[in-house]
């Protein structure tokens, strides 16, 4: 049955390219959902955007001497670059910068006060006395009280990964003139999250679908007692505040990026000529998903949840299938440090689905993962090009060989034949349930056992000695292995557009691929073949040492 699909995944802060952590972090299994669901027949939304409010833009528009505006126009328009070139198929990619997602974020926000959920209070901040200005938490360097770095920030540190509070640093410094700043007392508003804090803890007992760690972590964060947040801070760049006495300020972008999930719906709607068609993802019957890095799950478990009951009659998360962290080279990914794979970079030299292979074999779901160049090169040689290349080109070199390129018939197939299709039937139902519940490389793993599997039956059934004197059970072998590729291409079209596009196109369907459901589909016999090309190239050794040396 048919259902409709709300996806919301993180924003990216517009402040730098995107690297590999952000696509296996959340935007790849957030695509590869997608993708599932619409095969499927579902109604889906995919949203996004770049969040152009948080102090990490403004921070590189001072290093550069430029408007935040200028980081951000350049870094989104890389960002759409990106997700054209690597496939991330989102309905909507905007950012929060618009008058759309300024308008929600009022409404949801006077709605709060009104009702006494935001209310003012008094909080102490860094104060720089050489700059004259409060200091947002990336302005603020220190070091870290728990591992001794000397240059964590306000808000983490890079080298032990933990979160913190610019108070808790030591030897604290501005990182704009270097003096050391002071603790001054001011007024912001709050967030009344302990008034959720109930309705939350009995809402979240209910998610026994979620992720261990995503229901785990959120478990802890309730059992400690949710504290009330400072909505607002002191800087001139982000959403105004709109309440009297708050126009020198502006809205955290915690509260206000989570908002874009709501405006970027209702921008979409707009753009669709209908106002009103982002209601229907807002409300029962739908299924919302929120892809997002572990280090967001408490936004979206609690805080965007807690909001969204103060505001009401609008769908809470139904899963928040977090993604552990990705690594690099065994190290922790840095983008200060340069320690990271630039996406825009990867795309210059490699194939787009190489990397959406290694990454979905290797998603970090329940734990951290490592990229490296060597598996990269070792998986897309010895599973992209061998397992799977291979058998494609295998058995559509042999049929445009001795078949005139055309599908053979099938004819009466024997056991092992007709076992081999069940196999590849059964696999829908079966890779299905995967996907529904968001196990990707488990269901990555099915696929890629049916081609193994694939290969083995052409090595058993040997159509290049039986096509001398048994032509027709050669060619029930090619017609079952064409099936075979028919069913393989479709399962892994979430995961590999484009060359299963190119397969589609190779085996002769006259439909676009974007007409796909999720169904077995064989080609018909006497169906034409065009020639074959091959679906992926092998990778020379020699790039694990080129590719290494560029980190860093």
């Amino acid at each position: 049955m048919t259902q409709r699909i709300f996806i919301g995944v993180a924003w990216p802060y517009a402040n730098g390219p995107l690297h590999l952590g952000h696509v296996a972090g959340c935007y790849l299994p957030a695509d590869i959902f997608a993708r599932f669901c619409r095969l499927r027949g579902d109604q889906v939304l995919m949203v996004s955007g770049s969040d152009q409010h948080g102090t990490p833009i403004t921070v590189r528009a001072e290093q550069e001497g430029i408007s935040p505006q200028d980081v951000v126009d350049r870094y989104h328009a890389s960002f759409l670059a990106s997700w054209q070139r690597l496939g991330i198929s989102f309905d909507l990619f905007t950012s929060t910068g618009t008058a759309n997602h300024r308008r929600v974020t009022h409404e949801i926000f006077t709605r709060l006060f009104h009702q006494g959920d935001i209310y003012p209070g008094r909080t102490t901040q860094p104060y720089c006395g050489t700059d004259r200005r409060f200091l947002p938490d990336r302005y603020v360097l220190g070091t870290c009280p728990h591992c001794g770095y000397a240059g964590a920030r306000g808000d983490q540190c890079d080298e032990c990964g933990k979160p913190l509070n610019a108070s808790e640093l030591l030897l604290v410094r501005c990182s704009l003139c270097g003096s050391q700043p002071e603790f001054r007392e001011t007024e912001h508003l709050f967030l009344r999250l302990s008034a959720y804090e109930r309705r939350l803890a009995d809402w979240v007992a209910h998610q026994n679908h979620w992720r261990p760690n995503v229901l785990n972590f959120t478990s802890r964060y309730l059992a400690d007692g949710l504290h009330d947040r400072a909505i607002t801070r002191d800087i001139a760049w982000g959403v105004d505040v709109p309440v009297a006495g708050f126009e020198a300020k502006r809205i955290y972008v915690w509260f206000e990026a989570v908002i874009g999930y709501l405006s970027a719906s209702q921008e979409w709607a707009a753009r669709q000529g209908d106002p009103d068609a982002w209601r229907p993802f807002w409300h029962e019957p739908c299924r919302s998903y929120y892809f997002i890095g572990k280090d967001n799950i408490p936004f979206h478990t609690i805080i965007w949840p807690a909001m969204l009951l103060g505001y009401r009659d609008l769908l809470l998360p139904h899963d928040v299938p977090a993604n552990e962290f990705l690594t690099l080279e065994g190290r922790q990914l840095s983008t200060s440090r340069n320690w990271a794979v630039w996406v825009p970079d990867y795309l210059e030299r490699y194939d787009p689905d190489a990397l959406r292979y290694l990454l979905s074999a290797n998603m970090p779901e329940t734990s951290d993962a490592d990229f490296s160049w060597r598996e990269f090169v070792r998986r897309n040689n010895d599973e992209l090009v061998a397992t799977y290349g291979n058998l494609v080109h295998r058995v559509l070199t042999f049929t445009a060989r001795h078949f005139d390129g055309r599908v053979p018939e099938g004819g009466d197939l024997d056991d092992r034949s007709q076992a081999l299709l069940e196999r590849a039937r059964a696999a829908f139902a079966l890779v299905d349930s995967q996907l529904g519940a968001c196990h990707f490389r488990e269901a990555l793993r099915t696929i890629f056992a049916l081609a193994e599997e694939s290969n083995r039956y052409l090595d058993e059934q040997a159509p290049w000695k039986t096509i001398k004197t048994q032509r027709d059970q050669a060619g029930r072998t090619m017609f079952t292995t064409l099936c075979v590729l028919s069913a393989l291409k479709t399962l892994l079209l979430p995961f590999l557009p484009f060359s299963s596009s190119r397969l589609h196109e190779m085996l002769g369907f006259a439909t676009p691929i974007a007409d796909e459901r999720w169904a077995y589909q064989p080609p018909a016999p006497g169906q034409p073949l065009p020639p074959p090309v091959a679906l992926f190239t092998k990778l020379d050794d020699s790039i694990v040492e080129q590719e290494t040396l560029r980190l860093g």
